[in-house]
């Protein structure tokens, strides 16, 4: 009787023990589905006006779309970046984080953003450490990023260090994408074009 008390119980104990490790197996691929399925959209379209814009996170990706590769790859393409201000620029964008706010339908964002771009290529810039985030026209997004943010004009950049804003430039420099982000990193006394 005891042989048989024990055969059962190690039956039950291994059968228990499948259970919970299916039950884990169960639970770790329900979390990777999850997570799969919960992934941020990235590069997202919606109708505008005869065409579409960007709206919500992008990446540079994204102005490789028909709608927008024409105005970014000139704009890049015939930027031609102060390399004098670069040289001072480079090491105090390796402990900067920044988020830009700009609109695929905007004349001052298709102006700015590719030269930004290609001033952070020229730095050497992680592109891990851009956020990029594309507005409508009412300067929202569907997820809220711009909540909080104080966003009335794009494009806006937003430089941090340490999780804390330095500054930001809005809609245009005030006097090139260069010297004000030189200014605003180096921690001189900067104001936007709408600073009050």
């Amino acid at each position: 009787m005891k042989k048989l008390f024990i055969i059962l119980s190690a039956t039950l104990l291994v059968a228990c023990n499948s259970s919970k490790e299916k039950n884990k197996l169960d639970e770790n691929t329900s979390k990777e589905m999850i997570s799969e399925n919960n992934k941020e959209k990235i590069n997202d379209t919606v109708p505008y006006e005869d065409t579409v814009m960007l709206l919500g996170k992008a990446n540079r990706k994204g102005f490789q779309m028909d709608a927008f590769k024409s105005w970014f790859n000139t704009g890049y393409e015939n930027y031609k970046v102060d390399s004098e201000t670069l040289e001072k620029l480079k090491p105090l964008l390796k402990d900067a984080t920044i988020t830009v706010f700009m609109g695929t339908w905007c004349e001052d964002s298709q102006r700015e953003t590719p030269h930004f771009y290609k001033i952070l290529d020229e730095a050497n810039f992680d592109e891990s450490k851009l956020t990029l985030i594309t507005v409508s026209d009412e300067k929202t997004t569907p997820q809220g990023f711009e909540d909080a943010k104080n966003i009335t004009n794009v494009p806006t950049l937003i430089f941090y260090k340490n999780g804390k804003e330095l500054s930001r430039i809005v809609e245009y420099p005030i006097e090139s994408l260069e010297k004000d982000m030189l200014a605003i990193l180096s921690g001189k006394e900067y104001k936007h074009a709408y600073a009050e």
